[in-house]
């Protein structure tokens, strides 16, 4: 038994040097802890999908590629774990934190990116833009018997910004159905303009007028547009090759959090959880009395395990969530109790320490796993609700943080706490039971 229990010991040791090694240093490809927006600061978004044009059947397929198109974009800010996902069944979700940019990100997310080309309407013909260059129709033309529109959906991903002879020009290079649109429209075009527009509006350029080259000959393979700053030029070649995203995004939520705000809530939440954990050591130290430092020895182990599973997976810690792993702390003290409480009432049997600590455990176990299976239930719940509301992070990440702490609690509970009681089974100390209750005698 007393070989046993040393292997044990020598398992949790183990784990808790693994554990705070993992907290301490950069392992298994984690930095640090994988901070929410309302402690590290950032932008907190939620765009609703149109999905009036998409054909029925094909709804998940256009939200995927939305949010397919829209990773894309934001790799080009450099913003580090982001967060983009579906949010029920037309919404979408994203979290950018740490990112000062957020006008530049609102125009990379939510434009559709796609340049449509157009000539010049007559009279009797209708016409879809209008500016002071004159009215705009689809530049079009058939192919395969099919009339088809010009645009940038025809375009390699493959654009750029180049300089010849001191002028700034964006390149471009059509694919093969391209190919075949351009030079057949450019033909037809020669000594007349092509306007541009993006959206509803004419593509402007750096004078903000209105770009609407004048084609010179027949464009075929690749082409390009000036007038452009740097700037809009960089953009619009970034919103071009990340794709284009297939359904209109309109906003519907949008919080911005300071990250100085994000600091001051990391201060107070550690605050919290130190004086927290301080007072529940010391009242199980003062009324379980050995029982009671073990369990806080214990409760560190629960700390730092919880914590670097938080650093693996990784769990984005919000302030609710941080609020999830404290509760979770008194959670895992509550489970001590129950034992404590049940060996207690084997003492006044006149038990021995061996058998009161086996009696304790098995009997408050149901108690344990009922309370905790309860709290899993809860957790699911709330974690899919939260899935489908706009401030989805606070609740599911309570959720997540709570569930993950209910979970190692009962590990720490029965395994640690239990092993580090066994110990002390075969020494001395097993006669002097005032060390293991607050209460020694006999009922």
């Amino acid at each position: 038994m007393l070989r046993r229990n040393i292997l044990a010991l020598i398992v949790i040791l183990a784990l808790f040097a693994l554990a705070v090694s993992i907290l301490a240093l950069p392992m298994f490809g984690r930095e640090g802890m994988q901070l929410g927006l309302d402690l590290k600061g950032g932008i907190h978004m939620v765009y609703r999908a149109d999905l009036s044009l998409i054909e029925p059947g094909t709804e998940a397929e256009a939200i995927d590629g939305a949010i397919a198109v829209i990773e894309k974009r934001i790799n080009v800010l450099g913003v580090t774990e982001p967060v983009i996902q579906k949010l029920g069944g037309d919404r979408i979700l994203i979290e950018l934190p740490g990112i000062s940019e957020v006008e530049k990100a609102k125009r990379l997310i939510g434009q559709t990116a796609l340049l449509e080309f157009g000539e010049l309407a007559a009279d009797d013909e209708e016409a879809r833009w209008e500016n002071e260059l004159g009215r705009w129709k689809p530049a079009t033309a058939v192919i395969d018997g099919q009339e088809k529109e010009l645009t940038s959906a025809y375009f390699k991903e493959n654009t750029y910004v180049d300089y010849v002879e001191n002028k700034l020009l964006l390149v471009f290079e059509w694919d093969e159905e391209g190919s075949q649109l351009s030079g057949e429209i450019t033909a037809r075009l020669i000594g007349k303009p092509l306007g541009i527009f993006l959206g509803d509006e004419p593509l402007l350029g750096d004078d903000g007028l209105p770009i609407a080259p004048i084609v010179r000959s027949q464009i075929t393979e690749r082409g390009n547009i000036d007038g452009l700053s740097l700037n809009e030029a960089t953009e619009l070649s970034q919103l071009l090759n990340a794709g284009r995203i297939p359904v209109p995004l309109i906003p519907i939520y949008e919080q911005s959090v300071s990250p100085i705000l994000g600091a001051g809530f990391i201060d107070m939440s550690l605050k919290a959880g130190i004086i927290g954990i301080v007072i529940v050591m010391l009242f199980m130290i003062a009324y379980y009395r050995l029982p009671g430092v073990l369990a806080s020895l214990a409760l560190l182990f629960y700390g730092a395990l919880v914590l670097a599973i938080f650093k693996l997976i990784p769990v984005t810690l919000t302030l609710a969530g941080l609020g999830g792993f404290i509760l979770s702390i008194g959670m895992a003290v509550d489970a001590n109790v129950l034992i404590f409480e049940r060996m207690k009432e084997e003492f006044r049997t006149g038990r021995a320490l061996g058998a009161a600590i086996e009696t304790g455990f098995n009997r408050a176990w149901t108690a344990i796993r009922d309370s905790n299976v309860t709290t899993f239930i809860v957790c699911g719940i709330l974690y899919w609700l939260g899935s489908s509301i706009v401030q989805s992070a606070p609740v599911m990440g309570f959720a997540v943080t709570l569930f993950i702490g209910v979970a190692v609690s009962m590990f720490t509970a029965i395994v640690v706490t239990r092993s580090l009681l066994r110990l002390f089974v075969g020494t001395p100390l097993r006669r002097r039971t005032s060390l293991f209750s607050a209460y020694s005698g006999k009922k």
